[in-house]
Order: C-alpha cells, then sequence, then structure tokens
C-alpha cells in the first residue's frame, strides 16, 4: 500500500551512523529498529536471560546480563563501548494501566537509566515507556537530571498506528540531544506520521502475511472491556499475556463478534503485529516468548523515531513536511474544530473504501457505489467528499505518504 512502508530497510541518510547502546533491550524492538536505520548498535543490555537469549539469536553485537540499579558496575561496562547514542525502555509495569499503578521499584530504573545517560553524556538518547510514566514522580526526577546534564528534550506520546504499526499502542518518548533547545524534533516527529490507522489486515496483506480470519481474541484486563477486535481496525495493545478465550466468556456489547470459533492470536502473529519480521527467532517457554512479544517496542515505532532524529541531525528539512492538520490551518484558513471534523470524515470515509492510494477520482466513484455511503443525506455525502479531496490535495502536493 502507497500510505504504509513496508518493514524499513535502511535509513535514506546512510551517512548518519551512530555508536549505540540499548539498555532494557528486552528481545531487541527498539535495537532492530534503529538498526535498520543506520545505527550501530554496540553492546545491548537486560537482567533477565531468556530475553537476552532471544535477542543474541538475532544480533551480533555483544550482550550483557546486568543489574542497571548498579550504576558504577554499569557505568563500568559502558564506557569502553563509547556510545554516541543510549536507547531504550526501562520497565514500565509500575506505570502501567495494567498494574496497581503505584510506583515502585521498577519505576525507579527510569532514574538508573536518567543518571547514566548523565554520565556517559552521549550526544543523544531516546528513552520510551507507557503513557501514563509521563507523569510520574520517577520521571520528573529523571527529568530533571537530564535538564542538569544539559539536554534538550522532546517529549511525546506517539500512537504506533500513526507510526506503520497495526497497533494501537500510545508510548511516551522521551528523547534528548546535549545543547539543544527542547522541542527539537517535534515537527520532525509530527510531520511523517499517517492520518488515517494502520489496520491489521493492511498491514498483513502489504507485507504478504497469511490472513485467514477476520475476528480474533485479545485477553481483555478486566471482563468489563471487549475482547473480539476485527482485522480491520488496528490490533489493540499487544500484551506480555495470550490467554484463550475461556469457555464461559461473556460476549461485551463491544465486542466487534460474536465470541464463537473466534481466532486466537498464535504467537507469531503477535510478533507481526509489533512489526517484527518473520525470520525473527524467538526462543524460551510460550509464557517467556509471549512477555517476550508484549514487552517490546514496535520495530517500525522504534525505525519511526531513529529516522526522525536521523533528519534532525542531518538537517534534511525536506523530510520534514508540513503536517496535514498544520496545511489544513495555512492554506485553507481552517479552524482547530474543523480541522478535526476534516480528519474524521477522512476516518470516517476509510471504513466505508480504504484509502489505498487511487486516483481520487477513482476513490469517490467507488465511495459513491458504497451502500453505506448512499444512505448518507446528500449534505454529509457532499462533506465527505470535500474532507477526500482535501486530504489528496495535501497527500500529492506537500506530502506523497500520508
Amino acid at each position: 500500500m502507497e500510505f504504509y512502508a513496508k518493514i524499513i530497510t535502511l535509513s535514506n541518510l546512510r551517512g548518519i551512523r551512530m555508536r549505540t547502546v540499548d539498555l532494557f533491550c528486552g528481545c531487541g524492538g527498539m535495537s532492530l529498529g534503529f538498526q535498520m536505520s543506520g545505527h550501530q548498535i554496540v553492546g545491548a543490555f537486560d537482567c533477565w536471560q531468556p530475553a537476552l537469549d532471544c535477542y543474541a539469536a538475532n544480533m551480533h553485537h555483544p550482550t550483557y546480563f546486568q543489574d542497571l540499579s548498579k550504576k558504577n558496575l554499569t557505568l563500568k561496562l559502558i564506557r569502553p563501548l563509547d556510545p554516541e547514542l543510549i536507547i531504550g525502555g526501562p520497565p514500565c509495569q509500575d506505570f502501567s494501566s495494567a498494574g496497581e499503578r503505584e510506583e515502585g521499584d521498577r519505576a525507579n530504573l527510569t532514574i538508573s537509566y536518567a543518571k547514566i545517560v548523565k554520565s556517559i553524556r552521549p550526544k543523544y538518547f531516546v528513552m520510551e515507556n507507557v503513557a501514563r510514566a509521563k507523569s510520574s514522580n520517577a520521571y520528573a526526577e529523571a527529568h530533571a537530571i537530564f535538564k542538569a546534564a544539559g539536554y534538550g528534550l522532546t517529549e511525546q506520546i506517539l500512537d504506533a498506528s500513526k507510526c506503520g504499526v497495526p497497533q494501537k499502542r500510545k508510548r511516551f518518548f522521551c528523547i534528548g540531544a546535549l545543547d539543544a533547545p527542547d522541542n527539537f524534533l517535534v515537527k520532525y516527529l509530527s510531520a511523517n506520521q499517517h492520518i488515517i490507522p494502520l489496520t491489521v489486515r493492511e498491514y498483513f496483506q502489504e507485507n504478504n502475511y497469511d490472513l485467514d480470519f477476520d475476528f480474533y481474541y485479545r485477553h481483555p484486563r478486566s471482563y468489563a472491556r471487549r475482547a473480539i477486535f476485527s482485522v480491520d481496525q488496528p490490533a489493540p495493545t499487544i500484551r506480555g499475556v495470550n490467554r484463550p478465550k475461556p469457555p464461559e466468556y461473556n460476549a461485551h456489547p463491544g465486542d466487534a463478534a460474536p465470541a464463537e470459533n473466534v481466532h486466537a492470536l498464535s504467537f507469531c502473529q503477535r510478533a507481526y503485529i509489533q512489526t517484527f519480521p518473520p525470520d525473527y527467532i524467538f526462543n524460551g517457554n510460550q509464557a517467556e516468548i509471549e512477555q517476550m512479544i508484549g514487552n517490546a517496542v514496535p520495530v517500525n515505532l522504534a525505525a519511526h523515531v531513529a529516522r526522525a532524529l536521523n533528519s534532525y541531525i542531518a538537517n534534511d528539512v525536506s523530510a520534514c513536511t508540513v503536517a496535514f492538520s498544520d496545511w489544513l490551518s495555512n492554506v485553507h484558513g481552517f479552524t482547530p474544530l474543523a480541522i478535526k471534523d476534516t480528519i474524521s470524515r477522512i476516518k470516517r470515509c476509510n471504513k466505508i473504501v480504504l484509502l489505498e492510494g487511487a486516483d481520487v477520482t477513482d476513490y469517490l466513484l467507488k465511495l459513491d457505489e458504497q451502500e453505506g455511503f448512499k444512505t448518507l443525506s446528500k449534505s454529509v455525502r457532499s462533506q465527505l467528499k470535500r474532507a477526500i479531496c482535501l486530504y489528496y490535495e495535501y497527500s500529492h502536493t506537500v506530502n506523497p505518504h500520508p
């Protein structure tokens, strides 16, 4: 599909190749995204051996079993690697909505990460966590440490489904650059995000993955939430558990289909949704593999951040295209409410007929043929078509890959 890149190979900014260390590397999602974007991973650290074994089965650089709360021992291992970039996602369970929402020892690892960065002082760092980590006490302390060390910070919550991942996974990124202004990376991160979230069906089809089901079960955190989802939507967040549908499951009003005979995702399909390539090796027992996959940073999300950082370092303004919302405001004088309505109408059309890069005339003809469109009032149809025309105008004049 034109609007979504396949798994990234090498960044076209080949001159950007920094020595990179991955802290809390897990099974390698963050490393793989940065490696595919041109960076040289020189070391990876974690203290969960099954994840390190999986990482080592796929990567060809040193791994270190190390408790990263032990700062002095960690620094002795990192300093000889001389990293220009430190990446990583400290454990998020103490921040996660799936947990008890109390900050404990694992939250303190965010502070450990910040102290390591302050001591090593790489040119850049990238830290990832769950969205709610941004408002935590641990992150407030880490933020102060980063600022005291001289880093300009970009702090953004990214929706993975708009960054090449078929999953509605929102994650907080803090990205630092020595002696840079705050928000230095905002325009690079936002400009290349997609307007329409990527669905499971679109991603599987464009990568030629088998897809012989339309609905699947994802075990909810509580039965007050829905559990059956459609492949014509982004997946919900892939978690570290993958339980089968219990026999006594009661249908939820929000379920996308009846509970009978819905598909159970395999660990390979969950890994695809996390945008790991099909040849990625997962070893360990079933529970370990499921946890590794759920804990990982989606590969394409990491690559999205890496490409934005590459573009900033190279001062590649051509990569920083105008965001659709800004274009509507600047070119057409739209108010924030009008912008919100326009994007909502585009998404509504996409549910009726997928926006697959066809010519605008062909797309509107397909739209006219759909029963779900014909039953709308004339004024609503006109509004939807106007939104689509704006979308195509933007796509072909400002950003060829919206």
